[in-house]
């Protein structure tokens, strides 16, 4: 079994609760308040540009052409997933200069950016991992099911170019990544804070879009 495969095992049981959670099933069957979806827009955009700053990082500190070239074209990807939610905010009105991230968007974020910064390869690789992986699975697993004005997010991570990007940052993993305790953590940290991001964007108590926006 690969490293990544593995690490996606040992986090079975947090991508089984990301699955059920009221907020991801909401998606799928269209029940989900529009607001929640749309303060989920406007937070997960701020995260998404952390992320795209966490490839380029990894752009900068590569140390071979192979690599560079795959933290480009997977940076390349998370333009593609900025510019779908940029058509949310433009469909729905959200502007996404005025968002004020949440605490569950900042934890994650500040996470994220600060392993790419500091940590080796194999951790940016560990931390930036499960975000592909998850909504890859989420979008294969929903789109049997899904209906209403939310398909369209279901859609695009059930995609194969999606599935393929997800693939190339496992691959990436495996090469430069060790079975090590901090690659390990990078992991399972990274899982615990996607499911805290749907929880937070499940929270009634968010305040919506417009002005300052908490997307969880």
């Amino acid at each position: 079994m690969t490293l990544s495969a593995e690490l996606w095992v040992g986090s079975a049981d947090l991508a089984a609760a990301a699955l059920a959670h009221p907020f991801v099933t909401g998606i799928a069957d269209g029940t989900l308040p529009r607001e929640r979806f749309a303060g989920y827009v406007a937070q997960d955009a701020f995260f998404l540009e952390a992320f795209a700053r966490a490839y380029a990082l990894g752009v900068a500190h590569s140390r071979d052409r192979a690599t560079l070239e795959a933290f480009a074209d997977l940076l390349a990807g998370g333009r593609e997933e900025l510019r779908l939610h940029d058509g949310y905010a433009a469909r729905w009105g959200i502007d996404l200069t005025a968002v004020t991230p949440s605490p569950a968007t900042l934890a994650y974020t500040e996470f994220l950016l600060a392993t790419a910064a500091l940590g080796d390869a194999g951790e940016v690789c560990a931390a930036m991992t499960p975000c592909m992986r998850l909504y890859a699975h989420l979008g294969k697993a929903l789109v049997p099911r899904a209906t209403g004005p939310y398909r369209e997010w279901v859609d695009t991570y059930a995609d194969p170019g999606f599935e393929e990007l997800a693939a190339t940052l496992e691959a990436l993993l495996d090469r430069l990544a060790a079975g090590t305790p901090g690659v390990r953590r990078a992991y399972r940290r990274a899982m615990e804070l996607e499911l805290g991001f749907f929880t937070a964007a499940w929270e009634p108590a968010a305040p919506g879009p417009g002005g300052s926006v908490g997307r969880q």
